[in-house]
This record gives structure tokens, C-alpha cells and sequence, in this order.
């Protein structure tokens, strides 16, 4: 299946660790991400990580316009199954392909999201100075100038730079947006900024994020006080069952046209399941409360923080069900910095207004829906381009109400590439 061992119900795994590259093909899913540049020293400078032949492929994959296009728009459809090659450098899972794609829809969850979020902090951002980190086409840049900003620095490392900085021609900001090509680690600001803007969210959030480039600029140029948009994520799990992902993959092939072709089951179950699928599921599929698997707040998290996370689950049953898997989802929300009052010898301390360290605990989606604005990619709520990411099991396991499931799962970045994930779950 996917990456993943398993104790107490055995399925049959072998130990694998999926390692996820960037993306040159990416329609119906969610782009890779983490390339953005800028710089200006503050007191000390972090330490630039330097760039690989990785980091270069990953802003290549970034070039072509398809990627920008899904950012905006996306494929509605259960998205794209993960399939699995083996990699030159680690037995390892690397080749994303995409399936069952269908008609375009409109993003508008993701872009209408973020414009709220701007102008909603427009007494942050009139007047001040703002770096959009991975500005891609651009238009999270131009959204922050419409809100008044002085001076917007939009920093990408691909290619796509080069039509940012025409896109912000034709709109007459060029005396506003400045498109800077390159990463967050090389290029340089020569002024502190006020604002960081990005969308650095990848599949099951941390997946090829950009949230380390996030980091990096909030450490090189970001003012006490200063504002990060988005201020905060989740990532979220739960048991699901999908009976009918099931028989589409696999009991297709018990009857074909009157021929028993059972005997491409299992070669079927391990193109369908071997690796996580990218697609979108409803409430309806979840079988419990969701688990919180990692909260980050954007004012304080560190790079060293995000190189492996690891938390335990214990789920409830709410119904009698077959489970097929577990899927996992986030959201983030948009909040005004807090200044927290120190002594007058010690820096000020920034946080979020939500900050919220109950890492692993049974919640529901959204800590405090009332007080921040919240974009979503749960099973209920409007679908994105995210969608959901699903871990499925070969073969189902019958769960009766209220029977508990627990284990743990590890989510780490491979030490050859940080863009790359290895998923290690359990469970009984």
C-alpha cells in the first residue's frame, strides 16, 4: 500500500517510505512548493542552505504554466493515485501520476480565501512593506498592493517569475511590486518588511511545502509585530471508509465482461493502494472525530521542527463500517499578530491570536471558527485543489460502532531532500 507497517492487523505490508518529488505534470493536484527568495540581514543572519540539483528541478517543475493555472482552477474528480518506481538513490516511492481527472472547477475556496484575508488585514498592510513568498503569478502580490501597500517584494525562484514581473506591468504597479527571481536563501532586501504573504501549503500540508521558505524570510526580514499570512495550520487524520473507491479499483476485476480476471487483484491492489491517493472524499467517508497530527504556528515555528513529526491516535468508531484507510487534511487561519508584553532587557515574543499547542489531541477541524478567518480542506467543507490525502489498506478491516483503533504515525523529511516526505504509520 503505502508507506507504512502495521501491527495488530496485518495486511500483508512490507516497510516503505514514500518519498514525494517535485511535479512536473500537475493537473487535478496540488503543485509542489518551496522556492522563494529575498534577503536582508537582521541581527544574525540564519544560516543559507545551499541550493541542490533537488531545488533546481523543483523551480524548473515550477515554470510551465499549467501549475499556476491549477492554482486558480483545479480538477474536480478523485484526483490522481500516487504509483510507485523505485528511486535511483533509496528504495524509496517517487512517481506521482494522475487519474480519473474531470471537469475544471474554479478554486475559488483557495484565491477568494486569501483576497478576504488581505483585505481584512489591510490596517497591517496599507502603507507597509510586504514579501510574498513563492508569488508564482503574482496575484497574491497584486491582492496586497490593491490593499495599499508602500512596496511588495514578490520573490520566486522559477521561471515564472519572468511573467510575474509582465503581469505586474499590464496591472501599472510596477512602482509597487517588485518581482525579485530568486530563493529566499539568495536574494536580497535591503529594508525589514512588515507583512509576509504566502501560500506555501502542499498536499497533506507539509508535502513539498514551502512553509521552510516561510520560515526563512520571517527570520531574515520580518519586523517585531509583524504580520505572516497565513499565521497558522493543522493537519489533521481520521479512519475513513470508501466502499466504493474499493470496487471501482478492485472488485472491477473479479468479473470483465463475463471473464474471470480475479487473478489481476492483487497487481490491482498494488497499483491502486500502494502509494497515498490525492483525492476528494466527503464527510459521509469519516468515521470518527478527526486527530490533530501537527500544529504550526507560523511567528514561532523552526526548520528543525518540521524535519520529523510523530504523534499516537486512538479513534472511536462512530458507526459499523469497513475501514479502508485514514486520511489525512488542514487548514489554516489568518490572524493579526499578538505582541505578548517581556521585560524591557528581553526582544519581543510574536505570536498568533489562536495559538493553540495541543499537538495530537482529539478536536474538531478548527480550534476557534468565530476568530479567524479559516481556509479548509476538510471532507465537508468546499473542495480545493488539495483535496484530501488518503492512505488506503489492501485489504479492508470490519470495524464495529464504537471499536477503537490507535497507533502512531511519523511523518519525516528524507535527509536527501527535504521536499521529499517518508510516512510511517501503525496501527491496531
Amino acid at each position: 500500500m503505502v508507506p507504512m507497517n502495521s501491527s495488530g492487523n496485518s495486511n500483508g505490508y512490507s516497510p516503505h517510505s514514500l518519498a514525494a518529488k517535485p511535479l512536473r505534470q500537475r493537473r487535478g493536484g496540488r503543485r509542489s512548493r518551496d522556492r522563494d527568495g529575498v534577503a536582508l540581514p537582521r541581527a544574525a543572519e540564519p544560516e543559507r542552505r545551499p541550493c541542490t540539483e533537488f531545488d533546481m528541478a523543483y523551480f524548473q517543475s515550477y515554470s510551465h504554466v499549467g501549475i499556476h493555472e491549477e492554482m486558480i482552477k483545479f480538477e474536480n474528480g478523485y484526483g490522481f493515485n500516487i504509483y510507485g518506481e523505485k528511486s535511483c538513490h533509496e528504495d524509496t516511492l517517487t512517481l506521482f501520476k494522475m487519474h480519473n481527472q474531470k471537469s475544471f472547477t474554479y478554486d475559488r475556496v483557495r484565491t477568494e480565501t486569501y483576497k478576504s484575508a488581505i483585505m481584512q488585514h489591510q490596517s497591517f498592510i496599507a502603507g507597509k512593506v510586504v514579501v510574498d513568498v513563492g508569488c508564482g503569478t503574482g496575484i497574491l502580490s497584486i491582492f496586497c498592493a490593491q490593499a495599499g501597500a508602500k512596496r511588495v517584494y514578490a520573490v520566486d525562484a522559477s521561471e515564472i517569475a519572468i511573467q510575474a514581473n509582465e503581469v505586474v506591468k499590464a496591472n501599472n504597479l510596477s512602482d509597487r511590486v517588485i518581482v525579485l527571481h530568486g530563493r529566499v536563501e539568495d536574494v536580497e532586501i535591503d529594508e525589514g518588511v512588515d507583512v509576509i504573504v504566502s501560500e506555501w501549503m502542499g498536499y497533506m500540508l507539509l508535502y513539498e511545502s514551502m512553509l521552510g521558505s516561510v520560515i526563512t524570510a520571517r527570520d531574515r526580514w520580518l519586523k517585531p509585530g509583524g504580520l505572516i499570512l497565513p499565521s497558522s495550520a493543522s493537519l489533521y487524520m481520521a479512519p475513513v471508509t470508501h466502499s466504493d473507491r474499493y470496487k471501482e479499483s478492485i472488485d472491477f476485476w473479479r468479473n470483465v465482461y463475463g471473464i474471470d480476471m480475479s487473478a489481476m487483484v492483487p497487481l490491482a491492489k498494488q497499483c491502486a493502494f500502494e502509494e497515498p491517493s490525492v483525492e476528494t472524499i466527503s464527510g459521509e467517508n469519516v468515521l470518527t472525530w478527526p486527530h490533530v497530527v501537527k500544529q504550526v504556528d507560523c511567528y514561532t515555528v523552526t526548520i528543525q521542527e518540521l524535519e520529523s513529526v510523530t504523534t499516537r491516535y486512538r479513534f472511536c468508531s462512530m458507526m459499523r463500517a469497513p475501514l479502508h484507510g485514514f486520511a489525512f487534511w488542514f487548514d489554516v487561519e489568518f490572524s493579526g499578530p499578538t505582541i505578548f508584553p517581556t521585560s524591557s532587557d528581553s526582544p519581543l515574543c510574536v505570536g498568533s491570536l489562536n495559538d493553540n499547542s495541543i499537538d495530537g489531541s482529539h478536536k474538531k477541524k478548527r480550534a476557534n471558527p468565530n476568530e479567524a478567518l479559516v481556509l479548509s480542506t476538510a471532507p465537508e467543507d468546499p473542495p480545493t485543489h488539495w483535496q484530501q490525502t488518503l492512505i488506503y489498506f489492501y485489504d479492508p478491516v470490519e470495524l464495529e460502532q464504537d471499536q477503537i483503533i490507535e497507533g502512531s504515525v511519523t511523518l519525516s523529511q528524507s535527509k536527501e531532500n527535504p521536499r521529499f516526505m517518508n510516512i510511517h504509520l501503525e496501527y491496531a
